[in-house]
């Protein structure tokens, strides 16, 4: 017991680490997008809760939008959103101080693994228990038209909507995205150790999951430079660099999937309200239930037909590089299946990662003072295969490439 006091120790002093640092890294760019974004405008002190809110729903929990005024007014919703630049950091941050401890290890067992990631879980959780507590604000709102703001003021029953994060889902949906982060990150890393039974696995699932997720981040420094070209260029430099500290995954996971021959449906009503690629705006406002995919956005600005060669190269290099990392020869039929799956893998979390569901509406006396509905939902059926198609392609060519040019080992 005297000796695994101090392991235990250490353990929980890491996982207090790993969860602070996440949590400050997201909190910050969330302030900072949200405030050049505008919402420290918010009526009645709300930056504070909107900006919890947001980190919350970094992490997949949906916000509950609500209120009333009276018995003459109510006003309902729920928004389901990723923030992705936001929970892109967190999952940075968390998946780095989590191994880093490991990688001191030359072995690790999968008991230890789990209390580590045990013990990360409860500091997790407590940490998002009280951001959900925090996560809620009410204030009072115009209806949008005089004659019901009027009305409404006359009656004393101005619409008070509130936003709101409920703990229990929140819980929930902050352990299952902690969950795959850490996975995501031992699948990735190249030095931290694994336990015995999941060492088979370092050959076939470690280079594969590194490029897919290499290529991933390409696109977002991809994205971040067309943000930059767009932020000097551009007549909205600080909305533009509000979308960067918020949403550039969003668009730039759009383009990786869009580039592959996945598609998207929904629609978004009126403005984005922040300068997202006209492109794209002008798709998903043209009409309801519409279908974003490589042709509709070609349809808007001719240059989105690049996004088909831009795919087509950096997953060929992914394959190269998955070839290249496998420490040992493998026939090019074995690369085309692990990067098959890892794609078709990494596709389906993009394509959940960037759904959006936001329903809300306002009435007063029965009339509609303000509504709408937004949504993007991902053709899985169509994204994945091609993904897990792509990937094989450039899987077995790059097996080949390495098998022909990689000396084979000799035997003395």
């Amino acid at each position: 017991m005297p000796e695994s006091s101090p392991v235990a120790l250490r353990g929980w002093l890491s996982a207090l680490l790993v969860t602070v640092a996440a949590f400050a890294a997201m909190l910050l760019v969330a302030s900072v997008g949200l405030w050049l974004a505008h919402a420290a405008d918010l009526p009645g002190g709300g930056f504070g809760a909107v900006v919890c809110a947001t980190v919350l729903m970094a992490m997949g929990a949906p916000l509950r939008l609500d209120g009333g005024a009276a018995f003459v007014a109510s006003a309902q919703g729920g928004v389901t959103a990723l923030p992705l630049s936001v929970g892109l950091t967190g999952a940075l941050v968390a998946g780095a101080l989590f191994l880093r401890p490991l990688r001191s290890h030359a072995v690790v067992t999968a008991r230890e693994l789990g209390l580590r990631a045990a013990q990360t879980a409860v500091v997790w959780t407590v940490a998002v228990l009280l951001l959900s507590l925090a996560a809620g604000h009410t204030f009072t709102v115009s209806t949008g038209d005089p004659l019901l703001d009027e009305i409404g003021g006359a009656f004393d029953a101005e619409p008070v909507v509130g936003f709101k994060v409920d703990p229990g889902p929140a819980i929930g949906w902050g352990l299952l995205w902690l969950a795959v982060v850490l996975l995501i990150a031992l699948a990735v890393s190249r030095r931290a150790p694994l336990p015995a039974r999941l060492v088979r696995f370092h050959v076939g699932v470690r280079p594969a999951a590194h490029a897919v997720l290499t290529l991933a981040l390409v696109y977002v420094v991809l994205g971040l430079v067309a943000g930059v070209v767009a932020l000097v260029v551009g007549s909205q430099p600080r909305e533009t660099l509000a979308v960067v500290l918020l949403g550039l995954p969003n668009v730039a996971w759009l383009a990786l999937g869009v580039g592959l021959g996945g598609s998207w449906h929904g629609h978004l009503p009126g403005s984005l309200g922040l300068p997202f690629p006209e492109a794209l705006s002008g798709v998903l406002r043209s009409r309801e239930n519409v279908t974003l995919d490589l042709s509709t956005l070609a349809a808007q600005d001719a240059r989105a037909w690049l996004l088909l060669p831009l795919a087509g190269v950096l997953v060929l290099l992914a394959g190269a590089a998955v070839a290249w990392r496998t420490p040992v020869r493998l026939p090019a039929w074995r690369h085309a299946v692990h990067l098959a799956v890892a794609m078709a893998l990494a596709l389906l979390l993009i394509s959940v990662a960037t759904r959006i569901s936001a329903v809300y509406g306002l009435s007063l006396l029965g009339l509609v003072g303000s509504d709408g509905a937004a949504d993007l939902t991902p053709d899985l059926w169509r994204t994945v295969p091609l993904a897990a198609a792509w990937g094989a392609a450039a899987g077995f060519a790059g097996g080949a490439l390495a098998n022909r040019f990689r000396r084979p080992p000799t035997t003395d």
